[in-house]
């Protein structure tokens, strides 16, 4: 091994008293590396003396498998590729894991690197076995158009597993800590990589399971290669420093186990250093040296109950002056992954700082080991029934899961990293029930942590009895309190800019998808529209079927009004769709026959039109690329079938139909601002339904008028809805009529008809 991991072991060395709970073993030599047997041997001798009732010699038909499976494979550092898999199941011992958790830690590769099917696992050790295999193998037999998309779906596979059954991610963590202890061996970019996933993805997963010693192992030799300068400069200081520490730490500790006896409480205490990668964080977010962080040392009273625990509190303030703001009590309020314990920071005789985590032994298991002291109590109590409650426990994954469930894989991933890695802050319902956010939560999230009606109906929030913004920030503490109402109009679409958790920003898109489908294919199309004009791509060229059928295929949709919709409600990335199909357009190969691209083009055309007419339209209306969008006519020019007409996508309200020689049509067409959202449309072949529009009669003046022009609507069986006639000066008057018609030669006949009546001197269509 390198360096870093003998600092480590000698740090952990000189800083830890021995405790009960058992820990990890020390990395093995390399001849034992290149001795599976003996490694093997050595595992079931830790089973038989901590592991009581497991089946050994299940156990050793897994490994003959494994061996027998992976016979001829090599790691890196030339021993058996079986090692790997037998020091996975060795670190699983030290968890505490029960005995289908070793057999499938010693299996954990074989799906993916052997000829060895779940079916072959399930017949000898049984189905729940073959699934925690399953569910730790890669997707490495699908195809992937980057890394970065493997990746994210490799993760939401194993977090899917983990809703089934926890022990997938623990053995995966078991394989991950084992790869970064010999991650030496690999070449410079892949201890790169491969230490970035760790810092990004596994070490916050052990985080968020309430495994800190995985956790910090993780950090600090992930650490190692992504800033192998900053970690030795910090692990050389710490060497310098340790004398002191160790005298310092030592002394503290007599102290506080002289006081504690003389108050007759019975309590073991256990003292270290911050972990290499917490003090590099701190170093680098507070841009200080070693030298200006003083709370290096951090001290651990364990005691045997709760009570106990505020009376070593009250007993160190007595003995230590408390840091004003640095005291936390996670026992009354446990963290989401389970941790427990009392914080306190005090100033030391010698005026350094040091930090106390005071918790019983039970929290201790827990904080070390997180869930996985589940299996280490069921074995401690001789069963192997799950413990009350354990459901509720790991039902975060299975929320987290359900929340995520219509998100692709780059909005999965990006949702998880919030949801499960950030840093998080504490509030309370008005009952007094404790929710947990992400840090930077708003109310908006809080009312979506409670159920989604409630969010949806959101019309305000109280923030300790104050009225609040939907953008405040919400701190530790905070009371917080929902206002809403059955008359709200729903989410704004502002809100996903604002909401911190994916949870709350999929249920506003959940909602948006729901209940604003033409909204969001209009807004959808008009965005991919204008990202197509912002790259200079042509609308036409991209958005032709060569183009798009492979594009909607490798998006999983099934129609392009689902794919606009998407983009409208925020389920995929206007900049992720039009980079796709960008990318389609490259890979088209020339056609020679494109000399005579024009006739093809103009023939295509005309068969798309046909085709399009073929269909029925909305109020008879074809919209180019939507299908069932809605379509309103405008007011001011009304057209009729048989108009030359053209779509304007409105904001919120459809498309807008107009006439080509419509004078708004004329003013805006080429107004920059505008000019994106116009769009083709046109008549369908079919159309049953009678059309309202308005023509304008200018006529002299006379007594009997109007008489005369409702004369011509009766003769016609025109059904006239209004008519209204005024006086334009200079013995003129101008008549008004909106009528129904079926198209634009009726609409002809009856205004010739209209011409013929003594003193008209025109007829019109409003709108010119």
């Amino acid at each position: 091994m390198t360096d870093i991991k003998g600092n480590i072991d000698e740090k952990d060395k000189i800083l830890n008293t021995s405790a009960p709970v058992q820990e990890s073993s020390s990395p093995m030599t390399e001849h034992e590396l290149l001795d599976p047997d003996k490694m093997y041997e050595e595992l079931e001798d830790k089973i038989k003396k901590s592991c009581h009732g497991m089946d050994i010699g299940r156990i050793r038909a897994a490994y003959e498998m494994a061996r027998t499976a992976h016979s001829g494979q090599k790691r890196k550092d030339g021993s058996p590729y079986v090692t790997h898999c037998v020091a996975a199941a060795d670190i699983s011992v030290d968890m505490g894991l029960d005995e289908d958790s070793i057999i499938a830690a010693l299996l954990h590769d074989v799906i993916e690197d052997t000829s060895l099917t779940h079916s072959d696992i399930a017949k000898q050790f049984g189905t729940a076995v073959a699934d925690i295999v399953e569910g730790v193998t890669k997707l490495t037999r699908v195809q992937y158009t980057s890394k970065e998309d493997e990746q994210m779906e490799n993760l939401r596979k194993m977090l899917m597993a983990m809703a089934k059954d926890i022990r997938v991610i623990l053995i995966k963590i078991a394989d991950r800590l084992h790869n970064m202890r010999t991650m030496a061996y690999q070449s410079p970019a892949k201890q790169r990589s491969k230490s970035l996933e760790t810092m990004e993805i596994y070490a916050p997963i052990a985080h968020r399971l309430g495994m800190q010693k995985a956790k910090w192992e993780l950090e600090d030799l992930s650490l190692q290669y992504l800033d192998p300068a900053g970690y030795k400069e910090i692990t050389d200081a710490l060497a310098k420093k340790m004398p002191t520490l160790e005298k310092f730490m030592e002394n503290m500790k007599q102290k506080i186990e002289k006081r504690l006896e003389a108050e007759g409480c019975k309590a073991s205490i256990f003292y270290r250093i911050k972990h290499v990668y917490s003090i590099y964080r701190k170093m680098y977010s507070q841009k200080l040296s070693i030298n200006g962080i003083f709370d290096l040392c951090a001290f651990r009273v364990i005691v045997d109950t709760i009570p106990e625990c505020y009376n070593v509190l009250g007993i160190i303030h007595d003995m230590f002056k408390p840091v004003p703001g640095r005291f936390k009590d996670y026992i009354s309020t446990p963290k989401p992954n389970m941790y427990q314990s009392v914080h306190t920071t005090v100033i030391g005789s010698e005026g350094i700082p040091f930090e106390v985590q005071i918790r019983t032994w039970e929290m201790h298991h827990t904080a070390e080991y997180g869930v996985a002291a589940h299996w280490k109590y069921k074995m401690s109590d001789g069963g192997n029934s799950v413990k009350t409650g354990d459901e509720d426990k790991f039902a975060w994954i299975r929320r987290l899961l359900e929340s995520q469930q219509e998100s692709d894989a780059q909005d999965f991933f990006h949702n998880l990293k919030i949801d499960m890695f950030a840093d998080e802050v504490f509030v309370f319902s008005p009952k007094g029930d404790v929710i947990n956010l992400p840090a930077g939560a708003t109310p908006i999230d809080f009312a979506y942590s409670i159920h989604s009606d409630v969010g949806n109906h959101m019309v305000g929030a109280k923030v300790n009895g104050r009225i609040v913004t939907f953008d405040h920030k919400l701190q530790n503490g905070d009371i917080v309190e929902i206002r809403t109402s059955n008359s709200a109009p729903g989410p704004s679409r502002d809100w996903l800019n604002v909401a911190k958790s994916g949870s709350a920003r999929t249920k506003i898109k959940q909602w948006y998808k729901k209940e604003r489908r033409e909204d969001n294919i209009l807004r959808g199309s008009q965005m991919l529209f204008d990202e197509l004009k912002h790259l200079g791509m042509s609308a036409e060229e991209v958005l032709c079927e060569e183009v798009m059928t492979p594009v909607l295929k490798r998006l999983s949709f099934a129609t392009r009004e689902d794919l606009y919709a998407a983009i409208g409600y925020g389920g995929v990335t206007v900049g992720r769709v039009a980079n796709r199909l960008k990318d389609e357009l490259k890979n088209l190969k020339p056609d020679p026959k494109k000399s005579v691209l024009d006739k093809v083009s103009q023939a295509a055309e005309r068969r798309e039109q046909n085709a399009r007419k073929e269909k029925k339209g909305v109020h008879g209306v074809l919209v180019e690329g939507l299908d069932n969008c809605l379509v309103k006519f405008s007011r001011c020019c009304t057209p009729v079938p048989g108009d030359d007409i053209v779509g304007f996508i409105t904001r919120g309200q459809g498309v807008s139909i107009h006439r080509r020689d419509c004078e708004n049509y004329q003013k805006r067409m080429g107004n920059p601002g505008t000019d994106g959202r116009w769009v083709k449309v046109d008549w369908a072949k079919q159309i049953t339904d009678s059309y309202v529009t308005t023509i304008v009669i200018n006529a002299k003046d006379r007594s009997g008028l109007v008489m005369d022009i409702a004369t011509v609507f009766n003769s016609l069986n025109a059904k006239v809805r209004t008519l209204s006639s005024k006086d334009t000066g200079g013995g003129q008057a101008c008549t008004v009529v909106s009528l129904e018609v079926k198209n634009s030669g009726e609409l002809r006949y009856i205004m010739n008809r209209l011409s013929s009546i003594a003193g008209v001197s025109s007829v019109e269509r409003n709108g010119r």
